[in-house]
């Protein structure tokens, strides 16, 4: 382990690193992150790697893609690329699962990962989105391998009505492709008291098709999708001092894609859509409910010192995939999912002198999670789960000289699980044999651990900053999945034991020039009981629980030598081992289903006149080799497949008109590379190797007022 900490802190010295950053916006080195400490601060006082996404980025990424998945791969490197579906099945972080929230809202479903966690919210709404990077439990279960934070717009208007309208159309130059998209927001204030926003999203796609014209295979298609998303934020200022906020966000996505489908040959021939007939689908594709409330209130002074914020919240989810016939008669699953959730946070100022000054976060943490997966004919897949977790914390940070910060805190968490009685699924295996359905006894399970977080920051001059973290995450992450598998008529007899993952990082950041900034970083996770699928030799696929040790570098490099020009790009590369056998021999990788292949991004961005913005956005994709096909069938299990570099170029522009009307063109895939994603290989199965998108534009009108 010290070799392999060692390894890569060297690594990380000696490398060129970069990220992209959307040109030609104000950089503000002192953007406001919320998501690391659950309070506003300074992000030169964050011990760890942070990427923020503005808004002026979003809201370029927009006029490419309305995906968020898509702005995503583009904007954090460590972040596994796309798989330009519905579901963001191997899209890791740091290569492990990611707890993705709204507004602090947890929108994940850890008992059960359906992977559709990234695509639940339009970007129109999106003021930025913070991304904490490394194992946290800051925000509970299922933060493996970081938090993803969409922050939603909010009123920073004095006038009574101001508002955002949009319109735009997409296609790709083959007919049936054209999409359309609409939103409208709109904020104002009344007396300073009351403020509010408001908005509608609506987008229709069109058909999904490759570099040469042929429809995409309809699974997990984003194809002929109707996509809808709403926001409502009220809030009122009791005083100075006191706030409350009611907000509603809903999203729901369904698909009437009516293409057959047609399986290819893995590394051959890919599977299309082609014909009609939706096959035995009876229920649309997609997510048909995504329900988020939450009422927060806010007292700065609730005594000389103290501060408190108080969030109640409510998410109700459920998701539809297509039909499948990995069990018995078939049928089509719904992940359906309700959190109940209340976080209590008092924020005291212990000392606040001169140069120096500490205050203490602490709190408790409230979540009730139910969570179930079941067929359209009402059999269940998973057991009815539902935990509750009670987690108090505290968080120590202390400020020195303006230069030095150190952070460290602790989180007790308390989880139970109440498991219901069920019948596994009757399941014919691709050898023929019939495995029949079994009762399983459920019951109640319980775990409990004091997880903590330490982090020192030192800002020695602007050129260089340097920082240490050392995070822990608790999840009890796919209990749904180990159940539904269970060959065992009780759940007292299976491996439910929860993942905790350490995070050790280091890095350093700072501004050579008032025109070049940069970070570097390095970093090692290892977890003794981990979880990650493979495939057993009657190639079903299990969960492996064993230790892990997963570890990489990151960073980016910013320029910007005139104030119409900038330019940069980002690196990210990670490995991971893990012990099968638990006898310490980390021989054994980690699958390419959670390892990504090294990621290269780079952007330039120009203004040439006042009004014109022009861009390109360049994603590189290594060659990931990291396993041999099997010597005597010639064939890789699934996660092992071979994946092939690939290079993707996005053109972005913009024309502001006047102070109120702006259009921009957007071109995907600009030079109409024919690549396919990275899941496509990795997984190694004949129905999941598919082309990706060909060229796609999208032309929009904006009018602000």
């Amino acid at each position: 382990m010290k070799k392999i900490i060692l390894s890569v802190v060297t690594l990380a010295a000696i490398t060129t690193f970069a990220q992209e950053k959307d040109s030609l916006q104000t950089k503000n080195v002192d953007e406001v992150v919320m998501t690391a400490s659950r309070k506003k601060e300074n992000i030169k006082e964050i011990p760890s790697s942070v990427t923020i996404v503005g808004e002026k980025q979003i809201q370029s990424q927009l006029t490419v893609n309305s995906d968020i998945t898509s702005i995503l791969q583009y904007t954090v490197p460590s972040l596994a690329t796309s798989s330009g579906q519905t579901s963001n099945t191997g899209q890791t972080l740091r290569g492990r699962q990611v707890l993705v929230l709204i507004d602090g809202i947890p929108q994940s479903t850890p008992l059960r990962n359906g992977a559709r966690d990234l695509r639940l919210i339009d970007p129109s709404v999106i003021e930025r989105i913070e991304v904490i990077k490394g194992a946290s439990s800051i925000y509970g279960n299922g933060a493996d391998g970081g938090i993803i934070n969409y922050i939603t717009r909010k009123s920073n208007s004095d006038k009574k009505i101001s508002g955002i309208s949009q319109v735009g159309i997409t296609g790709q130059p083959y007919g049936g492709t054209l999409g359309f998209r609409a939103s409208q927001l709109l904020s104002g204030s009344f007396a300073k008291k009351f403020d509010y926003v408001a908005s509608f999203a609506y987008e229709r796609t069109g058909y999904m098709k490759d570099a040469d014209g042929v429809n995409l295979s309809p699974t997990y298609s984003t194809a002929k999708m109707n996509n809808y998303n709403g926001m409502l934020k009220l809030g009122y200022n009791i005083n100075d001092n006191q706030r409350i906020e009611a907000s509603y966000i809903g999203y729901a996505s369904k698909s009437d894609l009516n293409l057959g489908l047609k399986t290819g040959k893995y590394g051959l021939i890919p599977t299309i859509g082609e014909g009609e007939g939706k096959g035995l689908e009876t229920t649309p594709q997609g997510t048909p409910r995504n329900h988020n409330f939450k009422v927060s209130y806010d007292n700065k002074n609730l005594w000389q010192g103290t501060a408190l914020n108080v969030n109640l919240y409510l998410q109700d989810f459920r998701t539809v995939y297509g039909y499948s016939d990995t069990f018995l008669n078939g049928g089509q699953s719904n992940i359906i999912s309700k959190k109940y959730g209340a976080r209590v946070n008092l924020d005291t100022q212990l000392w606040n002198a001169k140069n120096s000054q500490g205050e203490v976060i602490y709190g408790v943490d409230f979540l009730n999670d139910q969570t179930v997966q079941k067929l359209e004919d009402g059999r269940y897949w998973t057991p009815d789960m539902d935990m509750t977790n009670i987690a108090p914390f505290m968080l120590v940070k202390i400020d020195l000289l303006k230069k030095l910060t150190i952070k460290g805190g602790l989180r007790y968490e308390n989880m139970k699980v109440k498991v219901g009685d069920f019948n596994t699924l009757s399941t014919i295996k691709n050898d023929g044999t019939f495995t029949k359905s079994i009762f399983v006894t459920g019951g109640d399970l319980e775990y409990n651990a004091l997880v903590a977080n330490l982090g020192l920051r030192y800002n020695i001059n602007p050129m260089i900053n340097l920082f240490g973290s050392f995070s822990q995450a608790y999840s009890i992450n796919e209990l749904g999945r180990i159940l539904r598998t269970s060959t065992s008529d009780t759940i007292n007899n299976l491996e439910t034991k929860p993942i905790i993952v350490n995070n050790y990082e280091l890095g350093a950041t700072g501004q050579i020039t008032k025109w070049i900034n940069y970070e570097i970083t390095s970093y090692v996770s290892t977890s003794k009981l981990g979880a990650t699928f493979i495939q057993s030799p009657d190639r079903a696929l299990t969960i492996q629980r064993a230790p892990e040790v997963v570890y990489g570098v990151e960073g980016f490099v910013h320029f910007t030598p005139t104030r119409w020009i900038n330019f940069g790009g980002s690196y990210s590369w990670m490995e991971g081992i893990t012990s099968p056998k638990d006898d310490g021999d980390y021989s054994t990788k980690i699958n390419n289903s959670r390892i990504s292949a090294p990621k290269v991004l780079a952007y330039i961005q120009a203004r040439p006149t006042q009004k014109l913005s022009v861009g390109l956005d360049m994603l590189h994709a290594f060659k990931q080799d990291r396993f041999d096909p099997n010597t005597k069938t010639g064939l890789y299990v699934y996660g092992e497949g071979e994946v092939p570099e690939y290079t993707v170029f996005n053109f972005k522009s913009s024309y502001e008109v006047n102070k109120n009307w702006k259009v921009s063109l957007g071109i995907e895939n600009l030079f109409n590379t024919m690549y396919q994603p990275a899941i496509a290989w990795w997984a190694a199965r004949d129905s999941d190797f598919n082309n990706s998108l060909g060229m796609r534009g999208t032309f929009m009108v904006e009018y602000k007022f």
